[in-house]
């Protein structure tokens, strides 16, 4: 009875010291994560094996682990830029962006877990500013979002390409200019709408004189040349065709009595 209490002391304090190494060394990595190896008597942080993957894992309890976030992200940005012509345009984008997991160990070991402060927002501020300044207020207003989107994306992205870091998409979703100049904008464009629909209602009355003005020319045309083509003889055969055809009526008796002006034959009576 009395040696109990010896043994049992040193195979608690065994017991003890595992349970604070395994807590330790056991790591559990969550879904769409994944962890930075860091080795303290070692090389330090692990950049030519691949990141630990989900699930549990033992490391030795003098290493460390960081974990990191390797879904698809959304940051949201509200910047201030200015226009080809000084003025100050808001602009409120989106980018869509992902470490790269292959290289999750040299984004740890040249960016750290900040990286999204320290490259990513900047690298899309200086693409917008420079993008933005390329432009009018009122290309901006109109025609020119998806184009700024495109180029933003584009430049945002050159910029990341050895920063360990993935753009996948970048999104405009509003450019909110001065209330002034967005006005002047407006009526801008009112006006030049208005001055289409005048000009489009000058060009069809002009269409409608001119197929107006042909018919007419038409019509004096084939009378001019019908009026030539027409001498007495002509005249009197037609007369004596349309007398002849009307004395062929039931309801006409023909009687001819010598003739009428022209030489034309004289029609009298009716049933």
């Amino acid at each position: 009875m009395d040696k109990l209490p010896k043994i049992a002391l040193p195979v608690i304090f065994i017991a003890i010291i595992l349970i604070v190494l395994i807590s330790k060394s056991a790591v559990t990595i969550g879904s769409g994560e994944a962890g930075v190896l860091y080795k303290t008597f070692g090389d330090g942080v692990v950049t030519d094996k691949p990141p630990l993957g989900e699930g549990f894992h033992i490391v030795a309890p003098w290493n460390k682990v960081f974990v990191y976030e390797v879904r698809q992200q959304e940051l949201f940005e509200k910047m201030k830029v200015l226009s080809s012509n000084g003025l100050e345009i808001q602009i409120d984008a989106s980018a869509w962006y992902e470490p790269v997991y292959d290289d999750l160990g040299n984004l740890h070991q040249s960016l750290g877990e900040n990286y999204l402060a320290r490259v990513i927002q900047p690298a899309i501020r200086s693409a917008a500013r420079s993008v933005v300044g390329r432009y009018t207020p009122e290309q901006l207003y109109s025609s020119k979002r998806d184009a700024i989107q495109d180029e933003i994306f584009a430049e945002t992205k050159k910029i990341l390409d050895k920063q360990f870091v993935q753009l996948n998409e970048v999104l405009v979703r509003d450019v909110t200019l001065p209330n002034t100049i967005k006005e002047a904008i407006e009526r801008k464009l009112r006006q030049e709408q208005e001055s289409l629909e005048y000009e489009f209602r000058l060009v069809t009355a002009s269409k409608e004189a001119e197929k107006v003005r042909i018919e007419a020319q038409g019509k004096a045309d084939a009378n001019k040349i019908l009026s030539a083509s027409l001498t007495d003889k002509i005249l009197q055969d037609k007369g004596i065709d349309a007398t002849l055809k009307l004395s062929e009526s039931p309801n006409s008796k023909v009687v001819i009595v010598g003739s009428g002006d022209s030489g034309l034959p004289l029609i009298l009576g009716n049933n």
